[in-house]
């Protein structure tokens, strides 16, 4: 495939009106995305020297932000993005800084777990945000495919820049510095987003009491998508610790972070591929298709016993992440009403998040027990449940198309 082949459909969709800047402003506020659960480590660990609380008031942070997400989603399908977003940045602000504030301070610790909560559950899913406004500017289904797949790349780019940035900040200039950058980036980012009203979906009222409704996250094919995304976000967790344990075992920790890159490097190619490729099949099919080459390609993980196998491991098991992202956003965009569509992919990722945090526990505690190589297990096996799954709900993908979902 020739680079103007490859980049042509993405260079195409920034002719949409507006597009360049929503994406850009969506790719800063995402930034905290990968800063502020690191960041809270740094800052709590600097501060208080316990490792095992800075990972608890971290966990608290992500679990607040995955159930906080979709609900400011359900009011900006309702009320309009721009509006919400501003008040949820101004709460998000406020908050973030209270929580540095307390830490530094040596506050109570009670008042640490409870502003780390607010602080991410101030905290909307800013890549659903784009993702409903590309869906909106694009009536064409190849297009917005093209769309989301650029977008799990921006993904990949924030995930690639924001933990050596916050680890720079947090252990050369300050403990607090990394979290209130990642604080002030996504506060800049949101609003700047806020402020572009012309490229935000239409908000639909919520409907009229008296009327049965399902809320969005009951849509079969979003439960479904959600299900097989926790077992994603387990993989990615997992891989995490497991590669950074392993690469220790092998005398070499800095090429953990080769590792690493290199397994985001194979998403980030697969990612552009898929995103202008024309395949054949319905999108359930496709979801389908990519959860099994998912499961498949993470059991080449079993076999890692060196740096060099593991790079070689990583990287196919990263080709297998853009596709089965990508795929799984356009089916459940496929299947919500555009008056749900917001909260429908925040859900989505919420079943990352929540499998990110799991996977880091799991594997923690295998890497532990275990030694790390013994430890790949965890992401293999992830891998293989969130194939199974997928295939177990293919029969709740036989339902038409657009369900009746309430706004």
């Amino acid at each position: 495939m020739s680079p103007r082949t490859l980049f042509g459909p993405y260079g195409r969709l920034f002719t949409v009106p507006g597009a360049v800047w929503f994406s850009l402003a969506g790719w800063v506020a995402r930034l905290p995305l990968p800063m502020l659960g690191l960041g809270a480590v740094l800052l709590v660990e600097g501060e208080s020297g316990s490792y095992g609380l800075a990972g608890a008031v971290s966990g608290t942070l992500a679990l607040a932000a995955a159930v906080g997400g979709p609900q400011w989603a359900r009011a900006m399908d309702r009320r309009g993005q721009g509006r919400v977003l501003q008040a949820a940045m101004a709460a998000y602000l406020a908050t973030g800084l209270a929580f540095v504030g307390v830490v530094v301070a040596d506050g109570p610790r009670w008042a640490w777990f409870a502003l780390a909560g607010l602080t991410g559950a101030s905290l909307p899913n800013i890549g659903a945000l784009v993702r409903a406004r590309w869906a909106a500017a694009l009536e064409d289904a190849e297009r917005r495919q093209t769309a989301f797949a650029f977008e799990s790349v921006v993904d990949e780019v924030v995930f690639v820049v924001g933990p050596p940035l916050v680890t720079v900040l947090g252990t050369m200039v300050a403990p607090a510095a990394g979290f209130t950058t990642g604080i002030v980036l996504g506060t800049v980012g949101g609003l700047w987003l806020a402020r572009q009203r012309a490229t935000e979906p239409t908000a639909t009222p919520a409907p009229s009491a008296g009327g049965r409704h399902r809320p969005a996250a009951l849509n079969a094919a979003v439960l479904l998508v959600c299900a097989t995304y926790l077992g994603v976000g387990t993989v990615f967790g997992a891989m995490d610790v497991v590669v950074v344990g392993f690469a220790e075992e092998q005398g070499a920790p800095a090429l953990a972070g080769l590792a690493l890159a290199l397994y985001a490097g194979g998403s980030l190619v697969a990612g552009l591929a898929y995103g202008v490729a024309r395949l054949r099949g319905t999108l359930a099919t496709r979801f389908l298709a990519t959860a099994v080459f998912f499961g498949l390609a993470a059991q080449g993980l079993w076999a890692v016993a060196s740096l060099p196998l593991l790079v070689g491991a990583g990287f196919l098991a990263g080709l297998a992440v853009a596709p089965v992202l990508v795929s799984g956003t356009s089916l459940a965009e496929s299947r919500v009403p555009r008056a749900a569509l917001t909260e429908a992919l925040a859900w989505t990722n919420t079943g990352l998040t929540l499998g990110v945090t799991a996977g880091s526990a799991l594997a923690g505690a295998a890497v532990d027990a275990w030694g790390a190589r013994a430890a790949f297990a965890v992401p293999a096996l992830a891998a293989a449940v969130a194939a199974a799954l997928a295939l177990v709900g293919a029969p709740l993908l036989r339902r038409p198309a657009l369900e009746p979902v309430a706004a």
